[in-house]
């Protein structure tokens, strides 16, 4: 895969990948109890689970770079 492909990719991926959480997220608050009766919990849950997966991301990618 070239480098034109993966950007488009993660141009056009990324917002739909986040759409898709946005709506997983809002169908778990809206019909799962347990969501509801914790709400500090759930959205601390649905908050740092991307921000987790970005700074792991970033992390790795920076110990790439100074590894070369």
């Amino acid at each position: 895969m070239n480098s034109d492909k993966k950007f488009a990719l993660l141009v056009l991926g990324i917002p739909l990948v986040g759409l898709v959480y946005l709506g997983l997220g809002l169908t778990a608050m809206s019909s799962i109890s347990t969501v509801r009766e914790h709400p500090v919990i759930s959205g601390s849950i649905f908050i740092l689970l991307p921000f987790c997966i970005a700074a792991y991301t970033w992390i790795s990618a920076s110990a790439k770079a100074y590894k070369k």
